[in-house]
């Protein structure tokens, strides 16, 4: 028994998921602290003063927190630039295999390829 959980363990990538989440959580607390730090002071002195985030819209008996909403949606939008941005430095886009079309069907295909996904046919070596 213990030795099917530990297959499943390895095999299911289970230790990579949970360093993903390590870091993940780590990556969050950084972005955060970026945002939190440097960019929402620049946008509280740039943004309208007063208590905006608690500013709400009654309807009848309901009340409607837009000014909490609000917040919410700018906070959102910096932190997903940021994390975009972070991203963009340490991932970089993988380097595309090489491409021929194929003499038949005209579609591209992989360059080294023996015969053509799209059109079935045999194709001589490049």
């Amino acid at each position: 028994m213990m030795k099917d959980f530990k297959d499943f363990l390895l095999k299911q990538n289970v230790v990579a998921l949970a360093i993903a989440v390590v870091v993940g959580t780590a990556l969050n607390t950084l972005v955060k602290a970026i945002v939190d730090d440097f960019i929402m002071p620049i946008v509280v002195a740039i943004g309208p003063g007063g208590d905006w985030q608690k500013a709400t819209w009654s309807v009848g008996p309901v009340k409607f927190g837009v000014g909490d909403f609000a917040a919410a949606v700018i906070n959102f939008l910096i932190i997903g630039l940021v994390a975009w941005r972070i991203s963009k430095i340490f991932i970089k886009p993988a380097a595309e295999a090489a491409k021929r079309n194929c003499p038949f069907c005209r579609m591209s295909i992989d360059a080294a390829a023996t015969r053509c996904p799209n059109c079935t046919s045999q194709l001589a070596q490049a």
